[in-house]
């Protein structure tokens, strides 16, 4: 069976006569409109994947002027069109890498929550930021397959904007999506860091909320990152925790801001951590799922 050819070229058409340009220059496109659920423009995602061309190998999103710095700096390129587009929502554009990760070969779109679990559990990487931000549409969110199977291997956290640079130089993709989203606090953001060697993967995630759940989960052999994920919120103390002995291997870890989600990764099987981020403030209910094999 031939190669799966990577993915070499990105782009974005928000009319019929981008839409037509794209198509005559060899682009396939995803059908489906990335402002589903509002009175935004038709807003579609093109393609191109090619043979003896260096390949795509990171996607990342921003929904504001500062998360544009880091990524400018570290070497990613911006597609100049907004995703919501006519919506009213968040500016959103994508950012993509050519580095030396594992490419990309293939590419989904789901504006349903019950989809989601299914490409998780097939290895599919889910981006963070809802292509629908604040405008009141569908969840929408793209999706990424690699070349071959990659583990995460450390996560992290940060405050404001000051580390993205070094942390997206360094490997580690970012969860776009604010955690403290609509509770007033700091921005503060997830990050993580994936690996082919599955040897170094991490094996269980964990948040506590209570000094008592931090004791224990440190008799347990959990490993601390030390930021306050409610950083500014006003609500208790929470952290995330990574425990890297056991059987199982994280292959994908997802935020979920969806109000179905929670229930819907449940019965699939994946595994959704009982703590909300956002404990103790009027911002959204936030939860980590992530599934290990």
């Amino acid at each position: 069976m031939a190669e799966d050819p990577p993915i070499t070229k990105l782009h974005v058409s928000t009319n019929s006569n981008e839409e037509a340009i794209l198509r005559a220059q060899g682009f396939n496109f995803i059908n489906v409109n990335l402002n589903s659920g509002n009175k935004g423009r038709q807003v579609f995602l093109w393609y191109k994947k090619e043979c003896g061309v260096k390949p795509i190998t990171r996607i990342q999103c921003s929904f504001n002027d500062h998360l544009k710095a880091g990524l400018l700096s570290a070497g990613f390129e911006q597609i100049s069109r907004d995703l919501n587009a006519g919506a009213g929502g968040d500016f959103i554009y994508l950012w993509y890498l050519k580095d030396e990760d594992v490419p990309i070969v293939d590419l989904k779109v789901t504006m349903n929550v019950t989809q989601e679990p299914k490409l998780l559990k097939n290895g599919y990487e889910r981006l963070g930021c809802d292509l629908n931000r604040m405008a009141n549409g569908n969840f929408v969110y793209l999706w990424l397959k690699r070349k071959e199977p990659t583990y995460i291997c450390e996560i992290t956290a940060t405050f404001g904007f000051d580390d993205d640079q070094s942390l997206f130089e360094e490997g580690y993709t970012r969860v776009d999506e604010d955690i403290n989203r609509r509770a007033k606090g700091e921005f503060v953001f997830l990050w993580y860091r994936r690996s082919k060697d599955k040897s170094k993967a991490l094996s269980a995630v964990a948040v506590s909320t209570s000094s008592q759940e931090e004791f224990n989960l440190q008799k347990k052999g959990f490993k601390q990152v030390a930021k306050d994920l409610n950083k500014g919120a006003g609500g208790p103390f929470i952290y995330i925790w990574s425990l890297h002995d056991g059987c199982q291997k994280i292959q994908g870890f997802n935020l979920l801001i969806d109000p179905q989600a929670k229930l819907e990764y449940e019965k699939a099987g994946v595994e959704v951590i009982e703590k909300n981020l956002n404990e103790g403030t009027k911002g959204n209910r936030l939860y980590v799922a992530y599934y290990a094999a």
